[in-house]
C-alpha cells in the first residue's frame, strides 16, 4: 500500500520501492528472506479475496482519514485497459476524500448504468456523518438524496437537461427568483486532468 501511495504503478515499481526502503521498512517489518520479488507481490495479491482486502482497506482508511466534515465526491470511472479476452469493460464508482487524496472505498459495477445502484451502497458502507457528497448527474435521483440524508449528510447534486422537469424549475428559479439580487461566484480549479471552472 506504501508503494502504491508512493506512485508505484505495477509489481516491479512495488519491489523497487522495496529495495529503496528496505532500511526503513525492516524497522516495522520482518523481512527474513528480503524485500519479496515482484512475482511474489503479483502471487500473494492474486490470492487475495477482494472482498476481504476492500473491507480491510476501509478499515485501514478509517484510522488515517477523518471522513467528518470533509468534501467527498462519488463518481463513476470505466476502467480502462480492463477488457480482456472478449470480456465486457467494467466500471467502478468510488468515493474520494478532497482533503487527503484517498479513495474511501469503491464497488464495481456492470456498466455506467449501474453507478445509480452502487452509489446508495457506498453511502451505507462510510461514515459520512457531516461530510458534503458531490455526485455528477447521473446521481440526481430522489432515492440517492434521501440516502444521503439518512446518512446525516449534505449534497452537492448536478442537474442537467435530461432531467427536464428539474433543469427547468431550477433554472427559473435562478432566472427570475436570483435575478432580484444579483448573486455571483467563480472558482477556478485543476483536477481529473483538466481545468475545472
Amino acid at each position: 500500500v506504501a508503494a502504491v501511495i508512493c506512485g508505484a504503478q505495477d509489481w516491479e515499481d512495488i519491489e523497487y520501492f522495496g529495495y529503496c526502503k528496505e532500511s526503513f521498512l525492516r524497522k516495522y517489518l520482518l523481512l527474513p528472506n528480503g524485500i519479496p520479488s515482484h512475482d511474489t507481490f503479483n502471487r500473494f495479491f492474486s490470492n487475495l479475496d477482494p472482498q476481504v482486502m476492500e473491507n480491510q482497506f476501509r478499515i485501514w482508511v478509517k484510522t488515517i482519514c477523518s471522513e467528518h466534515s470533509e468534501l467527498v465526491s462519488i463518481d463513476g470511472k470505466t476502467i480502462c485497459g480492463a477488457k480482456r479476452g472478449g470480456k465486457s469493460l467494467f466500471h467502478m464508482v468510488s468515493a474520494f476524500c478532497h482533503a487527503n487524496g484517498v479513495s474511501l472505498a469503491q464497488v464495481k459495477t456492470g456498466e455506467k448504468s449501474n453507478e445509480i445502484t452502487a452509489i446508495p451502497e457506498l453511502i451505507k458502507a462510510l461514515n459520512l456523518e457531516g461530510c458534503i457528497i458531490s455526485i455528477d448527474a447521473m446521481g440526481c435521483q430522489h432515492a440517492i438524496a434521501d440516502e444521503i440524508i439518512q446518512a446525516k449528510a449534505h449534497y452537492i447534486l448536478a442537474v442537467k437537461n435530461n432531467q427536464q422537469e428539474l433543469y427547468k424549475a431550477l433554472e427559473d428559479t435562478f432566472r427570475f427568483e436570483c435575478a432580484k439580487e444579483r448573486v455571483s461566484s467563480h472558482e477556478l480549479d485543476f483536477g481529473h486532468g483538466r481545468i475545472e471552472n
